[in-house]
Protein backbone atom coordinates (compact mmCIF):
# COMPACT_ATOMS: atom_id res chain seq x y z
CA UNK A 1 0.00 0.00 0.00
CA UNK A 2 1.55 3.27 -1.14
CA UNK A 3 0.55 6.35 0.89
CA UNK A 4 1.74 9.77 -0.28
CA UNK A 5 1.44 13.27 1.10
CA UNK A 6 1.69 16.39 -1.05
CA UNK A 7 1.25 20.09 -0.26
CA UNK A 8 0.01 21.22 -3.67
CA UNK A 9 -0.01 24.99 -2.95
CA UNK A 10 -3.33 25.68 -4.73
CA UNK A 11 -4.93 22.67 -6.36
CA UNK A 12 -6.72 24.54 -9.11
CA UNK A 13 -3.51 26.35 -10.10
CA UNK A 14 -1.51 23.09 -10.10
CA UNK A 15 -4.20 20.67 -11.26
CA UNK A 16 -2.45 19.50 -14.48
CA UNK A 17 0.71 18.76 -12.49
CA UNK A 18 -1.19 16.99 -9.73
CA UNK A 19 -3.10 14.84 -12.23
CA UNK A 20 0.15 13.94 -14.00
CA UNK A 21 1.67 12.98 -10.65
CA UNK A 22 -1.31 10.80 -9.74
CA UNK A 23 -1.04 9.00 -13.10
CA UNK A 24 2.74 8.53 -12.87
CA UNK A 25 3.20 7.76 -9.18
CA UNK A 26 -0.17 6.04 -8.73
CA UNK A 27 -0.36 6.17 -4.93
CA UNK A 28 -3.08 4.06 -3.35
CA UNK A 29 -3.78 6.94 -0.98
CA UNK A 30 -2.88 10.59 -1.57
CA UNK A 31 -3.13 13.11 1.25
CA UNK A 32 -3.19 16.71 0.01
CA UNK A 33 -2.67 20.00 1.81
CA UNK A 34 -3.10 23.67 0.90
CA UNK A 35 -5.69 22.97 -1.74
CA UNK A 36 -6.73 26.65 -1.37
CA UNK A 37 -10.28 26.20 -2.61
CA UNK A 38 -13.67 25.72 -1.05
CA UNK A 39 -15.06 22.20 -0.72
CA UNK A 40 -17.53 22.95 -3.52
CA UNK A 41 -14.72 24.06 -5.83
CA UNK A 42 -12.65 20.91 -5.29
CA UNK A 43 -11.99 19.30 -8.74
CA UNK A 44 -13.69 16.06 -7.78
CA UNK A 45 -14.63 14.90 -11.28
CA UNK A 46 -11.12 15.20 -12.70
CA UNK A 47 -9.58 13.27 -9.83
CA UNK A 48 -12.29 10.65 -9.59
CA UNK A 49 -11.82 10.01 -13.32
CA UNK A 50 -8.42 8.57 -12.38
CA UNK A 51 -10.05 6.00 -10.12
CA UNK A 52 -9.96 7.75 -6.76
CA UNK A 53 -12.60 8.17 -4.09
CA UNK A 54 -12.29 11.69 -2.67
CA UNK A 55 -13.10 13.81 0.34
CA UNK A 56 -12.09 17.45 0.73
CA UNK A 57 -12.25 20.01 3.49
CA UNK A 58 -11.82 23.36 1.80
CA UNK A 59 -11.52 27.01 2.69
CA UNK A 60 -11.60 29.97 0.34
CA UNK A 61 -8.10 31.00 -0.78
CA UNK A 62 -6.31 29.45 2.22
CA UNK A 63 -5.44 26.11 3.80
CA UNK A 64 -7.62 23.12 2.86
CA UNK A 65 -6.92 19.39 2.92
CA UNK A 66 -8.10 16.34 0.99
CA UNK A 67 -7.95 12.55 0.99
CA UNK A 68 -7.83 10.52 -2.24
CA UNK A 69 -8.01 6.73 -2.15
CA UNK A 70 -8.31 3.97 -4.73
CA UNK A 71 -10.51 2.04 -2.28
CA UNK A 72 -13.45 3.19 -0.22
CA UNK A 73 -12.98 4.98 3.07
CA UNK A 74 -15.01 6.37 5.91
CA UNK A 75 -14.27 9.86 7.21
CA UNK A 76 -13.75 9.98 10.97
CA UNK A 77 -13.04 13.65 11.63
CA UNK A 78 -13.38 16.89 9.63
CA UNK A 79 -11.35 18.82 12.20
CA UNK A 80 -8.69 18.10 14.77
CA UNK A 81 -10.51 16.60 17.78
CA UNK A 82 -10.24 18.66 20.95
CA UNK A 83 -9.53 21.83 19.01
CA UNK A 84 -13.04 23.25 19.06
CA UNK A 85 -13.61 26.66 17.59
CA UNK A 86 -10.79 26.43 15.07
CA UNK A 87 -12.33 27.43 11.75
CA UNK A 88 -9.25 26.78 9.64
CA UNK A 89 -9.37 23.75 7.32
CA UNK A 90 -6.28 21.87 8.48
CA UNK A 91 -7.21 18.30 9.41
CA UNK A 92 -9.11 15.41 7.84
CA UNK A 93 -9.03 11.81 9.10
CA UNK A 94 -10.41 8.62 7.59
CA UNK A 95 -10.26 4.84 7.76
CA UNK A 96 -9.24 3.25 4.47
CA UNK A 97 -10.44 -0.20 3.42
CA UNK A 98 -7.64 -2.45 2.15
CA UNK A 99 -8.33 -5.76 0.42
CA UNK A 100 -6.63 -8.82 1.93
CA UNK A 101 -7.84 -11.77 -0.07
CA UNK A 102 -11.49 -12.27 0.78
CA UNK A 103 -11.19 -10.02 3.84
CA UNK A 104 -10.78 -6.30 4.36
CA UNK A 105 -8.22 -4.65 6.57
CA UNK A 106 -8.34 -1.05 7.75
CA UNK A 107 -5.71 1.66 7.85
CA UNK A 108 -6.32 5.01 9.51
CA UNK A 109 -4.87 8.08 7.81
CA UNK A 110 -4.93 11.79 8.50
CA UNK A 111 -3.95 14.65 6.24
CA UNK A 112 -2.47 17.49 8.28
CA UNK A 113 -1.67 21.09 7.43
CA UNK A 114 -0.06 22.31 10.62
CA UNK A 115 0.11 26.09 11.15
CA UNK A 116 3.25 27.89 10.00
CA UNK A 117 3.53 30.05 13.10
CA UNK A 118 5.42 33.02 11.68
CA UNK A 119 6.07 35.66 12.77
CA UNK A 120 6.95 34.26 16.17
CA UNK A 121 6.21 37.54 17.97
CA UNK A 122 2.58 37.44 16.82
CA UNK A 123 -0.47 35.41 17.89
CA UNK A 124 0.37 32.94 15.12
CA UNK A 125 3.12 31.21 17.08
CA UNK A 126 1.08 30.43 20.21
CA UNK A 127 -1.64 29.19 17.85
CA UNK A 128 0.87 26.82 16.25
CA UNK A 129 2.10 25.44 19.57
CA UNK A 130 -1.45 25.01 20.88
CA UNK A 131 -2.43 23.21 17.67
CA UNK A 132 0.52 20.85 18.10
CA UNK A 133 -0.53 20.14 21.68
CA UNK A 134 -4.04 19.20 20.49
CA UNK A 135 -2.48 17.00 17.81
CA UNK A 136 -0.31 15.27 20.41
CA UNK A 137 -3.32 14.49 22.59
CA UNK A 138 -5.29 13.09 19.66
CA UNK A 139 -2.27 11.13 18.42
CA UNK A 140 -2.01 9.55 21.87
CA UNK A 141 -5.68 8.58 21.76
CA UNK A 142 -5.25 6.99 18.33
CA UNK A 143 -2.49 4.72 19.63
CA UNK A 144 -4.99 3.11 21.99
CA UNK A 145 -6.86 1.78 18.94
CA UNK A 146 -3.84 -0.40 18.08
CA UNK A 147 -4.51 0.15 14.39
CA UNK A 148 -2.12 0.90 11.50
CA UNK A 149 -2.18 4.70 11.45
CA UNK A 150 -0.40 7.24 9.27
CA UNK A 151 -0.44 10.89 10.33
CA UNK A 152 0.90 12.67 7.27
CA UNK A 153 1.19 16.12 5.86
CA UNK A 154 2.90 19.46 5.93
CA UNK A 155 3.89 19.78 9.58
CA UNK A 156 5.76 23.06 9.08
CA UNK A 157 8.41 21.58 11.38
CA UNK A 158 12.14 21.25 10.66
CA UNK A 159 12.91 18.43 13.12
CA UNK A 160 16.70 18.86 13.30
CA UNK A 161 19.55 20.89 11.82
CA UNK A 162 20.06 18.01 9.37
CA UNK A 163 16.69 18.87 7.82
CA UNK A 164 17.54 22.39 6.62
CA UNK A 165 20.16 23.73 4.24
CA UNK A 166 21.23 26.55 6.59
CA UNK A 167 20.52 25.84 10.27
CA UNK A 168 21.88 29.18 11.48
CA UNK A 169 19.69 31.24 9.16
CA UNK A 170 16.58 29.30 10.22
CA UNK A 171 17.31 28.99 13.94
CA UNK A 172 14.74 31.60 15.04
CA UNK A 173 12.08 30.70 12.49
CA UNK A 174 8.84 29.21 13.83
CA UNK A 175 9.57 26.01 11.89
CA UNK A 176 12.85 25.39 13.72
CA UNK A 177 12.58 27.06 17.12
CA UNK A 178 13.32 24.80 20.12
CA UNK A 179 9.69 24.94 21.28
CA UNK A 180 8.49 23.69 17.89
CA UNK A 181 11.01 20.87 17.76
CA UNK A 182 10.19 19.86 21.33
CA UNK A 183 6.47 19.57 20.52
CA UNK A 184 7.28 17.44 17.48
CA UNK A 185 9.51 15.17 19.57
CA UNK A 186 6.71 14.80 22.10
CA UNK A 187 4.50 13.34 19.36
CA UNK A 188 7.25 10.97 18.24
CA UNK A 189 7.93 9.96 21.84
CA UNK A 190 4.36 8.71 22.15
CA UNK A 191 5.45 5.82 19.93
CA UNK A 192 5.27 7.18 16.38
CA UNK A 193 8.00 6.64 13.78
CA UNK A 194 9.21 9.33 11.37
CA UNK A 195 9.17 7.02 8.35
CA UNK A 196 11.67 8.91 6.22
CA UNK A 197 14.21 9.51 8.97
CA UNK A 198 14.00 5.88 10.06
CA UNK A 199 15.03 4.66 6.61
CA UNK A 200 17.28 7.61 5.69
CA UNK A 201 19.32 8.69 8.73
CA UNK A 202 21.85 10.63 6.62
CA UNK A 203 19.89 13.91 6.53
CA UNK A 204 19.83 16.88 4.14
CA UNK A 205 17.03 15.46 2.02
CA UNK A 206 14.27 17.99 1.47
CA UNK A 207 10.58 18.26 0.61
CA UNK A 208 10.31 22.06 0.22
CA UNK A 209 12.32 24.63 -1.71
CA UNK A 210 11.42 28.32 -1.76
CA UNK A 211 10.64 29.80 -5.17
CA UNK A 212 13.10 32.64 -4.53
CA UNK A 213 16.88 32.91 -4.90
CA UNK A 214 17.31 29.71 -6.91
CA UNK A 215 16.75 27.49 -3.85
CA UNK A 216 15.54 24.56 -5.95
CA UNK A 217 18.42 24.77 -8.41
CA UNK A 218 20.94 24.79 -5.53
CA UNK A 219 19.06 22.17 -3.53
CA UNK A 220 18.66 24.55 -0.59
CA UNK A 221 15.56 23.17 1.01
CA UNK A 222 13.73 22.05 4.11
CA UNK A 223 12.28 18.72 5.21
CA UNK A 224 8.91 19.76 6.63
CA UNK A 225 6.53 17.17 5.14
CA UNK A 226 6.37 14.04 7.27
CA UNK A 227 4.76 10.62 7.55
CA UNK A 228 4.40 9.56 11.18
CA UNK A 229 3.54 5.90 11.66
CA UNK A 230 1.94 4.11 14.59
CA UNK A 231 3.79 0.96 15.75
CA UNK A 232 1.35 -1.21 13.78
CA UNK A 233 2.13 0.75 10.60
CA UNK A 234 5.87 1.01 11.30
CA UNK A 235 6.06 -2.78 11.56
CA UNK A 236 4.85 -2.90 7.94
CA UNK A 237 7.15 -0.19 6.56
CA UNK A 238 8.87 -1.28 3.35
CA UNK A 239 10.03 2.00 1.81
CA UNK A 240 9.82 5.77 2.11
CA UNK A 241 11.07 8.20 -0.51
CA UNK A 242 10.84 11.82 -1.59
CA UNK A 243 9.56 12.21 -5.16
CA UNK A 244 11.45 15.21 -6.54
CA UNK A 245 9.99 14.99 -10.05
CA UNK A 246 6.93 17.25 -9.53
CA UNK A 247 9.08 20.05 -8.08
CA UNK A 248 11.10 20.19 -11.30
CA UNK A 249 8.09 20.68 -13.58
CA UNK A 250 6.75 23.98 -14.88
CA UNK A 251 4.60 25.96 -12.42
CA UNK A 252 5.27 23.52 -9.57
CA UNK A 253 4.27 23.63 -5.94
CA UNK A 254 7.12 24.71 -3.69
CA UNK A 255 6.69 21.31 -1.98
CA UNK A 256 7.15 17.88 -3.52
CA UNK A 257 5.45 14.58 -2.58
CA UNK A 258 6.84 12.12 -0.06
CA UNK A 259 5.48 8.58 0.16
CA UNK A 260 5.78 5.41 2.15
CA UNK A 261 4.94 1.84 1.27
CA UNK A 262 3.38 -0.52 3.81
CA UNK A 263 3.15 -4.28 3.43
CA UNK A 264 -0.01 -4.93 5.40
Amino acid sequence: MKIATFNVNSLRARLPNVLDWLRDASPDVALLQEIKCTTAEFPRLEIEALGYHTEALGQKSYNGVAILSKTKFKVQHHALPGNGGDEQARYLEAVIEVADGARWKHVRVATIYLPNGNPVDSEKYPYKLAWMEHLKRHAAALLKLEQPTVLAGDYNVIPTDNDVYDPVAWAEDALARPETRAKFREILNLGYTDAFRYLHPDGHRYTFWDYKAGRWQRDEGLRIDHLLLSPQAADCLEACEIDRVPRGREKPSDHTPIWCELRL
